[in-house]
């Protein structure tokens, strides 16, 4: 593609180390099928009910205590972004308008995004948009609130579930597969798929 006039991206796993952070929770292995849970869960709600009620029933659902939730909301501001992400959203700000589109309150959003240092132009939230990811509504509302294209925007994907809804808004999709996420069989395609964010560096710059 063209070099992009703005990139939206994922926070909970495109931008940040989330996994960790549920996996210290929970539990090695606890942690991964809680969270691979509620991921599931959330993408299939589509309008918004309280975030952390979703994180409840999703511990619930793999036989874990409901209690986790409360700790790991607590806990929300030991998220580590990607050790890469200071190098290359840093190389991006100021040069590209930036946002994030997140599954997550907006309380919860706001500590996110202050883990990672970044000075986002928009951050639109599940709740903000009153809709969770791949809805269009988050979507859309960052690109709005950008003043952007769908056309000549990228958006950065932590999960294959974003593959659907970045898709579906019009937007190109740079998958970040950090963890080695299996891509379901009728996802779209995105442009590029690597398990490391330097190579936006020179697709968003050129």
């Amino acid at each position: 593609m063209i070099r992009p006039r703005a990139v939206l991206f994922d926070l909970l796993t495109g931008l940040l180390d989330s996994w960790s952070l549920w996996d210290r929770v929970a539990g090695d292995g606890d942690g991964r099928r809680w969270r691979a849970a509620y991921l599931r869960n959330t993408y299939a709600t589509a309008i918004y009910r309280p975030y952390e009620g979703l994180v409840r029933e999703a511990a619930v659902e793999v036989g874990l205590p409901a209690s986790l939730a409360d700790r790991l909301i607590e806990r929300y501001g030991e998220l580590a972004p990607w050790p890469e992400v200071a190098a290359v959203l840093g190389a991006l700000e100021g040069q590209i308008p930036l946002a994030v589109v997140t599954n997550c309150s907006e309380v919860l959003a706001q500590v996110a995004v202050a883990r990672t240092g970044i000075g986002f132009a928009a951050v639109v939230s599940a709740e903000r948009a009153g809709f969770y990811k791949p809805h269009p509504r988050p979507y859309r509302l960052a690109l709005e609130a950008l003043g952007a294209t769908p056309e000549t925007s990228l958006f950065v994907a932590g999960s294959a579930y974003d593959l659907y809804g970045a898709s579906a808004a019009g937007m190109p999709v740079y998958w970040h597969d950090r963890i080695g996420m299996a891509a379901p069989p009728d996802a779209p395609a995105p442009i590029a798929r690597h398990d490391s964010l330097f190579p936006l560096r020179q697709i968003a710059l050129g």
